[in-house]
């Protein structure tokens, strides 16, 4: 494996400059002085008063003291990492921006992935937005593509923001709950602002509770101009699809998860970099003419509506991948600072309201929390081509400007640093032409609510329709209000009466008055059924016991690497575990440091020496996988495990019958297909 701190790109050659390696290095104060005791304070004789002059006692307690910044007021949960952008083809019939101008150009990335409402320390299997922003140090500047997991957002104009926020936060009276919707605040503002609908209905679904950060998809969410050179403007969409398609947790494994191990997501992250199974997205863009503004049945500005492929196709115009881990979480992580209008030539804003108000508010909550103006020049930030402007001082300056001009224009430094026409690279806004009456209104095209909330639906397996009944009625479920529960039912009727039914009967309301449903159209892209399905970098737990057939196990274990599946022994307890012909395999994880719900599915193997307790624990874990519907295989003892329980011969449970090959085949194909909803529980 390389050496994760190797540079891969320029920004990581820039970045090396500030990395620093402690190790077998002698301790200094920050102004390099020689520390020759760090247990102790210094004190009038042993037992005396800790003295004042104490310059080392006092620099690391108050360095300490002042080690903690302002979380962000959301994506406060978050995780990163390093990569690269490859464009696959030119896009200069577009846009001028020159990351996108020739085939296999490349470009350092820097992406955060986050929850939306946790504090820092909540747990990552929560069912919540996901953040998904990424930093392109493209060589025109930084440009931040800051989106979520979902193509639409709550709200239709950023003056709501700070509500929609207020709402889904911990309630102010109790500071409860913790990274939540599932709350009366939350459903108050929901029944209240019917343009939530469609997001409310993507939340509840699978898209809220993602397996992996490397099986969700990405979305800037809001609608931006493409501008090539002849100043021709395109309206687009940015899209990021997983490689390894986009796959969910089902609600009680994600409940599981959150105690066992609430860092699951960002552990994920971390050990497929680390392995070198590194998480790839291919960028999509969904293109529309200037000229075919208002061809649609929805506005194309409304950030609470998609664009469905069907209608506009994603063109896929080049890969992310994810090599390289952060050095250090707090200087990379915590102090990245992505703003929707770091955008580069070739790119620009459109008057979707939502956006516009985002161009507001990213800069300055990064003024407060990065604690002034210079934000930019912190080493995560900082752009890999130079810059040079009349900005100067404030806090946390980094740049030593020389000479006495910090003005334009001059005459001292021949009128420098000076504008650079859009002929030769300066950024040049798109020239739209804009009139009307300053008014604080809606225009009508933004007031259909409930048509693609009722599409995303229509969209859905029955079994995913099930599963946002189901998040629906535990959200709802924990609402004391029953008059918002039965405002909120009244409200999603006009999504699907029989989804309203079923909420109502679950949460103790009454039934919903019928309304009138029109329309059946769907996506197929919005079916996570639809998705990529594929074995690659999928967890296998593997039950085994002293006694266990090892040119079974062995066979089986060489095929599943082979297809990059990652199996972990479990056992009884952790060291080796001895086979039939002695040959061991260790044992990483216990059936208590490895639960079933940290793995995507079971091998179980046992063994001849078998004892009762690992019998006891081994039927309970295999049981717990087969509730969440995950593939099950078993060879030798395992196979009598398994018709003591009744699900031997069941969709997705595998059991070697004569062929190695062909159990090993059909249990890779299993692992690839994820789940198996139609088994029977």
């Amino acid at each position: 494996m390389s050496d994760k701190n190797e540079p891969r790109n320029e920004k990581d050659r820039q970045l090396d400059q500030y990395r620093v390696n402690d190790r077998d290095k002698p301790m200094t104060t920050n102004q390099g002085v020689k520390v020759s005791e760090d247990e102790f304070s210094l004190k009038a004789g042993d037992r005396g008063p800790t003295l004042m002059e104490d310059f080392h006692f006092r620099e690391k307690l108050t360095h300490f003291d002042h080690e903690r910044i302002p979380e962000r007021v959301v994506h406060a949960r978050g995780y990163a990492a390093h990569g690269e952008f490859e464009c696959y083809e030119p896009m200069k019939e577009f846009t001028r921006a020159g990351f996108l101008s020739e085939k296999g150009k490349k470009t350092p990335v820097f992406v955060r992935f986050s929850t939306v409402l946790g504090s820092r320390g909540s747990a990552d299997t929560v069912r919540d937005v996901r953040g998904f922003a990424t930093k392109f140090y493209t060589e025109e500047g930084n440009y931040d593509l800051v989106g979520n997991n979902m193509p639409v957002f709550f709200i239709q104009d950023a003056i709501k923001f700070p509500d929609i926020i207020h709402a889904g936060k911990p309630e102010p009276d109790t500071e409860i709950p913790q990274a939540a919707t599932a709350h009366d605040t939350f459903w108050d503002f929901v029944a209240n602002n019917q343009e939530t609908a469609h997001q409310v209905m993507w939340l509840m679904s699978d898209r809220g509770i993602p397996r992996s950060f490397r099986m969700m998809e990405g979305f800037g969410i809001n609608t931006f101009r493409f501008v090539n050179e002849e100043e021709e403007a395109f309206f687009v969409k940015f899209h990021w699809k997983p490689k390894l398609g986009v796959h969910s947790l089902v609600w009680e494994e994600a409940q599981e998860i959150s105690g066992k191990d609430p860092d699951f997501h960002r552990r994920d992250l971390y050990e497929s970099i680390e392995t070198e199974n590194y998480p790839e997205y291919e960028l999509g863009v969904q293109i529309v003419p200037q000229d075919d503004e208002f061809r649609f049945p929805f506005d194309v500005l409304d950030a609470t509506k998609l664009w469905p492929e069907e209608l506009v196709p994603v063109k896929i115009i080049g890969k992310m991948t994810l090599n390289r881990n952060v050095d250090n979480v707090f200087a990379e992580t915590e102090q990245v600072a992505f703003h929707p209008g770091n955008v580069v030539p070739g790119i620009d804003f459109t008057n979707d309201p939502l956006l516009q108000g985002r161009l507001f508010s990213y800069i300055d909550t990064q003024l407060i929390r990065l604690g002034g103006p210079n934000f930019h020049e912190i080493p995560i930030n900082r752009p890999i081509c130079p810059f040079f402007n009349n900005q100067r001082d404030g806090y946390h300056r980094q740049t030593i400007n020389k000479g006495k001009v910090s003005y334009h224009k001059n005459s001292l430094w021949n009128n420098t640093p000076s504008p650079v026409p859009p002929s030769k690279g300066g950024y040049k806004h798109y020239e739209e032409k804009v009139e009307g009456r300053k008014i604080r209104a809606r225009s009508d095209s933004f007031k259909d609510h409930f048509s693609q909330a009722k599409l995303f639906w229509n969209s859905l397996t029955p079994v995913e329709k099930q599963h946002t009944v189901n998040g629906f009625s535990f959200e709802l479920g924990k609402v004391q209000s029953k008059s918002l529960r039965q405002q909120n039912v009244e409200m999603f009727a006009h999504v699907d009466y029989e989804l309203a039914r079923q909420i109502a009967d679950n949460v103790g309301v009454e039934r919903p008055r019928h309304v009138e449903s029109s329309g059946v159209a769907n996506s197929k892209a919005i079916s996570q059924e639809n998705t990529v399905k594929l074995p690659n970098t999928r967890r296998v737990a593997v039950l085994i016991a002293d006694g266990f057939n090892s040119n079974v196990v062995l066979n089986v274990l060489e095929s599943l690497a082979k297809q990059g599946i990652q199996a972990y022994i479990i056992s009884e307890k952790l060291g080796p575990v001895t086979g039939n012909d002695g040959i061991q395999l260790e044992a990483t994880k216990t059936f208590q440091t490895g639960p079933s719900v940290l793995f995507d599915a079971v091998y179980i193997v046992a063994g001849a020496r078998a004892s009762k307790q690992f019998a006891k624990d081994a039927l309970n874990y295999v049981s717990e996988a087969y509730r969440h519907f995950k593939p099950i295989g078993a060879t030798g003892e395992g196979i009598s495990w398994l018709e003591l329980m009744k699900i031997g011969n069941v969709p997705g449970v595998i059991v070697q019958k004569s062929d190695g090959r062909e159990f090993t085949n059909r249990f890779i194909a299993a692992i690839a297909r994820h789940r198996f909803w139609n088994r029977p529980i």
